[in-house]
């Protein structure tokens, strides 16, 4: 009997977002009957591994990337380029290592670019095949993509969460240029959609819902900012905080606000459902799960996180989502401004991505 394929599963670890778009890949690889090991550190070790229990974990590290706690995010990432191009080396002979190891058959990497083995398929998922930099930086804009391409090209197969043509989640992200002959649009990605009601008479539990989420300072900043205004507002709102490494505990911050150090994926659909209203930072895992959901949203981009600035903007002239900023985020008139907003519902269909799936295990 043929044994069943080991498939490696490992997210960057730049924030959780990466992490929870995987969720419906792991899903799906588990429903047609692989061995999933998945490979993480920080943040995304300790949600997947709520999330998924029972499976094999790795601690693969990651590049130990710095965010800063201004908007000098293209001069600090410049700063860093040698570190994370050593780390790419790095996490190359790590896999290797771990390929001999454990008997890995085959590795799907969510934009970790050093997971790459001429001996076993290796896959790369990524919605950002053009990388976006302040206008000052936009000379370095071709140059990024053609790095881009070129670290892509090392892998079997390029997955894109997106739909390849009609209104694109990812805009210029993955859509701008040309992609290579090794690439898949598998539609968007999202752990949530099964909770949702058919009642359109929703009453809702919840004003607003405010999901702090990113990678440090940032998300402390942002979190500190949240707390000083819910204090002062008179409507029943709910803030998680998206700290996965504490105990997921409900506490009263006063008698309208509660709040979650994290919750789990079912949980946290629910309450998103029962919320009217999302704050959160518009990464693009928590766009996909929004649009899924159909609710109105207020993004607040993080500070120089150009990706993040520029889905914001893009969303925001297309009458989507409300935008603010983070320097002048006021929550009492978001919420007055957000029903503007029509927001964005698409049903998504696993299709694609069963399809890549079963030929990637078809291969093994």
């Amino acid at each position: 009997m043929k044994k069943k394929p080991n498939i490696l599963v490992c997210p960057l670890d730049w924030g959780i977002g990466h992490a929870t778009r995987c969720i419906p890949i792991i899903n799906e690889l588990i429903h047609q009957d692989v061995n999933v090991f998945i490979g993480a550190d920080n943040l995304p070790y300790t949600l997947l591994k709520k999330e998924f229990p029972q499976l094999q974990f790795v601690r693969f590290p990651g590049y130990k990337f710095a965010y800063p706690g201004n908007d000098k995010m293209a001069i600090k990432m410049a700063k860093q380029v040698p570190g994370i191009l050593s780390g790419i080396k790095s996490e190359n002979q790590f896999l290797k290592n771990l390929i001999q190891k454990l008997d890995i058959d085959a590795v799907i990497s969510d934009n970790r670019f050093g997971l790459y083995n001429d001996k076993i398929p290796c896959i790369f998922l990524t919605h950002q095949i053009t990388i976006k930099v302040p206008s000052f930086l936009k000379i370095l804009e071709p140059i990024l993509y053609k790095l881009n391409k070129r670290y892509i090209s090392k892998y079997d197969e390029c997955w894109i969460p997106d739909w390849e043509d009609g209104f694109t989640l990812s805009g210029d992200l993955s859509h701008k240029k040309s992609i290579m002959a090794n690439t898949y649009f598998i539609a968007p990605l999202s752990r949530f959609g099964k909770q949702i009601k058919e009642n359109k008479e929703q009453n809702y539990k919840y004003e607003f819902a405010v999901i702090i989420s990113g990678p440090e300072p940032q998300r402390s900043i942002f979190e500190e900012a949240v707390l000083k205004q819910v204090k002062h507002i008179n409507k029943h709102g709910v803030v998680v905080l998206g700290k996965p490494g504490f105990k997921d505990q409900e506490n009263k911050f006063n008698e309208n606000i509660t709040i979650y150090s994290h919750l789990g994926s079912y949980e946290l659909e629910k309450l998103i459902i029962d919320s009217k209203t999302i704050i959160c930072r518009p990464g693009f895992s928590s766009i996909m799960d929004l649009v899924a959901l159909g609710k109105q949203a207020v993004f607040i981009p993080t500070p120089g996180q150009t990706e993040q600035e520029y889905l914001a903007e893009y969303y925001f002239k297309e009458g989507l989502f409300l935008r603010m900023f983070q320097q002048n985020f006021d929550i009492d008139m978001a919420l007055k401004q957000v029903d503007d907003y029509v927001g964005l519902q698409r049903k998504y269909d696993s299709k694609l991505l069963k399809e890549r799936i079963q030929s990637l295990i078809s291969k093994l």
